[in-house]
């Protein structure tokens, strides 16, 4: 079997829950708590009270990193996910189960088993104040979502048990599911292994699936990515096309299948919203599109990404004169990051009513596409489909590039485009649409997970 690993805020059950589940299973019961506690002789108010809560973490990150791989149940800290380095321990070879309660709940049980404060707060104030903080790293680390409110340990134990043995979805679902990928234009092997993980014999049903969303999608190298990675870091988990032209009929399947994560590509990163049920505040919502989907605790959670793969290979020329190609989803990420960073830009669009109406959003000047003409500007972004098959042709003329400038081709499919080579050509600074995926990619598998990819993993991995 594989390791399974609670977590969630101290006071949801995590170490009567586990303790259960692991003598039915008869496997050993390892809390973490109580492991740093044998391990330093100490207990953890003291280490808390006279080291610090940087120091405690320290110990816990070596707990963690030393705990065994075998066959094993084992019960976490409230705050073990917020480290990248114990996602990656945990969860390797794993099964995460996240126990959550509402506040009266853990507010009784806590006041009934004091701990040392987190905060300088009230309790429910420090529950709330808390729970807020570390709820994205708690999806991330949740494979499976019990709520403990109103149930004892044993019965909790036991729809956890269930959930173990049979999953979350039935059978029914998971037929309607499988048809649905086979209408799209998934290969043979590919549509074989999914057809195994959802319907066969021997099937394991805590095998979570994630996916890249779009019309088309198979350009994508999300899956060929994706599964690199699980493999790298011994999830249990299968990355896959969810291609159809009606968004309605992907989202419904994508709940069939109980998908822990969706990639959203073009056309559907703005009609996704209304599939959701929130938006994370900072980028995805002031820019209008989103990219990834965080499916946990029966919420579905909208991000953006892109503006990062955006801001980054771009963050050298804070403040330059720029040019954007485009107002659709993608370039709203791009003109977010790009004025995230001082850059004095203007967006060009063949429709200029949406250059106007994106300009206004983000306080930016806007104009027609032959308007590029008079500007002569420092950085170039394209975030059109123009480069990708089958409007593989650049978007611009040889004689509107110039030697010096930064041009940054948002489409990376084929990785090398028409404009990428045209920009080499005329003595431009170019970026492939790669630096992007690669970025955002890295993001997303952030927010799946809670584990931290070395960028250059990512990138070996695209190439």
């Amino acid at each position: 079997m594989r390791r399974i690993v609670f977590t969630g805020f101290r006071g949801t059950g995590k170490t009567d829950v586990g303790r259960i589940v692991a003598g039915r299973m008869n496997v050993p019961f390892i809390d973490t708590d109580a492991l740093i506690e044998s391990t330093t002789g100490r207990s953890i108010p003291d280490i808390f009270h006279e080291d610090g809560e940087e120091r405690f973490r320290a110990v816990e990150r070596q707990v963690i990193a030393g705990l065994p791989l075998q066959d094993a149940v084992i019960a976490t800290g409230g705050g073990v996910v917020t480290d990248p380095a114990n996602m990656e321990n945990l969860r390797r070879e794993s099964t995460m189960v996240l126990l959550i309660a509402d506040i009266d709940t853990i507010e009784q049980r806590l006041n009934r088993k004091p701990r040392p404060p987190l905060t300088g707060l009230p309790l429910r104030e420090e529950i709330a104040t808390m729970l807020d903080r570390r709820r994205q790293h708690y999806y991330a680390a949740a494979d499976f979502c019990i709520d403990t409110s109103e149930t004892t340990p044993s019965q909790a134990a036991d729809r956890i048990l269930q959930v173990l043995e049979g999953g979350t979805n039935t059978e029914k679902d998971r037929q309607t599911a499988a048809a649905f990928f086979r209408t799209g234009r998934l290969n043979p092997l590919a549509l074989q292994t999914l057809e195994a993980i959802l319907l066969g014999k021997d099937r394991d049903p805590l095998t979570r699936i994630l996916g890249v969303v779009g019309y088309p999608a198979a350009h994508s190298k999300s899956p060929a990515l994706f599964n690199a990675l699980f493999r790298k870091y011994g999830l249990a988990c299968h990355y896959t096309f969810f291609e159809d032209p009606e968004l309605d009929e992907i989202m419904q399947v994508a709940r069939q299948v109980g998908a822990k994560g969706l990639s959203v590509t073009i056309p559907f990163k703005k009609d996704v919203i209304q599939y959701l049920d929130e938006v994370e505040e900072h980028a995805a919502a002031q820019i209008g599109a989103v990219n990834t989907v965080v499916f946990a605790c029966g919420t579905a959670i909208g991000y953006n990404t892109d503006w990062l793969g955006v801001r980054k290979p771009l963050a050298h020329l804070r403040g330059a004169k720029a040019v954007l190609l485009g107002a659709g989803g993608g370039a709203a990420a791009a003109a977010f990051a790009m004025v995230d960073l001082g850059m004095d830009v203007t967006i060009l669009n063949r429709t200029p009513a949406k250059a106007q109406a994106m300009a206004e959003k983000f306080g930016c000047r806007w104009g027609r596409w032959e308007d590029l003409d008079g500007i002569t500007p420092d950085v170039i972004v394209n975030a059109t489909p123009l480069g990708m098959s089958p409007d593989d042709k650049s978007p611009l003329r040889d004689d509107q590039l110039h030697e010096g400038m930064t041009v940054y081709d948002l489409v990376y499919t084929p990785p090398e485009t028409p404009l990428i080579q045209q920009a080499r050509r005329r003595g431009c600074t170019a970026i492939m649409g790669t630096e992007m995926f690669v970025t955002q990619a890295r993001e997303q598998f952030y927010l799946f997970f809670g584990i931290d990819v070395p960028q250059e993993t990512v990138r070996e991995l695209v190439v």
